[in-house]
């Protein structure tokens, strides 16, 4: 009678405790036989397949996984040649240097004629002097900057 109550409240009728133990002692020695090696997570004491990387019943990782170790091949065939063989002598040529101009002259005509680029005329630059000349040496600012250039230059300078 209790076995019907408990239909009743919906839930499913428990299985004789014989049946079952007949059942699972006929499954346990064909799979005594078949069984493969197991071992036991470490997280949750599961009894695993012996190859199990990661828990099946925890989810946990057991043991480190193979690294697979790329098999690297280098083919190295450089066959190319130096197919430059003139070989150039080296001469000691004389070091061609500008025109020397003198730190003076130069600290001068940009203290005078800065704002028209004079001293960019003596050291032959005449784009920047024609630029000078349209700008007032730049606002006065490229004439002041190029005064202490100057006063820091060598004499005589080379251009």
């Amino acid at each position: 009678m209790e076995g019907e109550n408990i239909h009743e409240q919906g839930t499913a009728p428990v299985a004789p405790v014989e049946e079952t133990r007949s059942e699972s002692a006929g499954q346990g020695t064909a799979q005594a036989t078949a069984q493969r090696p197991t071992k036991f997570c470490s997280h949750c004491g599961g009894s695993i397949d012996a190859q199990a990387v990661i828990c099946p019943l925890c989810g946990c990782q057991v043991e480190q996984m193979a690294a697979a170790t790329p098999n690297i091949v280098i083919n190295n065939a450089n066959n190319n040649t130096n197919t430059n063989t003139q070989v150039q002598k080296q001469t000691a040529a004389p070091v061609v240097m500008g025109q020397p101009k003198s730190k003076w002259v130069a600290i001068l005509l940009c203290l005078f004629l800065g704002y028209l680029g004079g001293h960019k005329f003596y050291e032959g630059k005449i784009g920047m002097g024609i630029l000078y000349c349209f700008t007032c040496g730049l606002f006065f600012v490229g004439v002041i900057v190029d005064f202490i250039a100057l006063l820091l230059k060598p004499d005589p300078y080379y251009v």
